[in-house]
């Protein structure tokens, strides 16, 4: 994962510093592109730990065309909770804290045992509106994700292998427009390679996951299709880094890396949609302990 780390690096002696939407600050650079050959190991990060089966579960949420937190909520995943807690509160006049106070946690806490157990609670206000999911599986009527691997399968060396996940028409219905928007797939040498274009990546929290959530999503589609994984080509818009997470960036920099894992899939079912996390096996995963900080929301 020295390419990850070299963009950190970048960022942090190049980038500039800028407002942004949540009011925390950025400093960033436009324009930055990765490259990960899958075959050398899986790119997950080593220089701390990534939850490897909170990004595996959240890829297979969005496979299965899920907008709302309840079916990440069961599996104590939180990742999406922050959005529509924001919503919640603000409907109800409540305060809002900081998201890394204790009176954010408890609120969270309270409010996911809602979604739980509530009957009607998280139809209500645990729904994100129409995201990935929605536009991988339901774009204006095409599920793109099973066009997409017939396409792979009946005319591999087709440039027209796309997922889109930005749909114009429904941006504002959405809790958070698409950062990971675009992605193209292309065969080669009977191998699948996945180029992905995000708009707009925190660096520190997000990147990892995302990396690591198209690598899988790229194997999953290769062992799908019958061909091996080649590169997974990671390109930027805004590469930012938080103004509080400087600190933790510094900390992850001082670290020395480890060897990449490998990723084994156990079991090969009908289709893509029908994984369970159960599936895969993340082999030789060695890495520095969690390095926590505040989601900016």
């Amino acid at each position: 994962m020295h390419q990850y780390l070299d963009l950190l690096r970048h960022v942090l002696n190049h980038g500039h510093e800028r407002r942004d939407r949540t009011g925390t600050g950025t400093r960033s650079v436009f324009g930055y592109q990765m490259r990960f050959p899958l075959m050398d190991g899986f790119p997950i990060g080593t220089t701390k730990r990534v939850w490897f089966k909170g990004l595996a579960c959240e890829l297979l949420w969005f496979l299965s065309g899920s907008t709302n937190i309840k079916p990440l909520v069961d599996q104590g995943i939180s990742i999406w909770t922050a959005w529509p807690l924001k919503k919640y509160l603000l409907d109800h006049n409540l305060d809002l804290p900081p998201s890394d106070s204790d009176k954010w946690v408890a609120h969270q806490s309270e409010f996911e045992e809602l979604i739980q157990n509530q009957e009607g609670f998280a139809q209500q206000w645990g729904d994100l509106g129409p995201i990935y999911g929605k536009q991988w599986r339901d774009f204006m009527g095409v599920d793109q994700i099973s066009e997409v691997i017939e396409a792979i399968k009946h005319s591999p060396w087709s440039r027209r292998h796309i997922v889109s996940a930005w749909n114009p028409t429904e941006l504002r219905q959405m809790a958070l427009p698409p950062c990971h928007m675009f992605f193209q797939f292309s065969v080669s040498d009977h191998t699948l390679s996945c180029q992905l274009y995000i708009r707009s990546n925190d660096l520190f929290l997000g990147a990892p996951f995302n990396i690591a959530q198209y690598a899988l999503l790229t194997h999953l589609i290769a062992h799908q299709t019958g061909l091996e994984p080649g590169d997974l080509i990671y390109t930027i818009g805004d590469a930012h880094i938080y103004l509080n997470h400087v600190d933790q960036v510094t900390e992850q920099l001082s670290r020395k890396p480890y060897p990449l894992p490998q990723l084994r899939i156990l079991r090969k079912p009908k289709t893509v949609f029908e994984y369970q996390f159960s599936d895969f096996d993340l082999q030789g995963y060695q890495c520095h302990p969690v390095i926590k900080a505040p989601v900016a929301v």
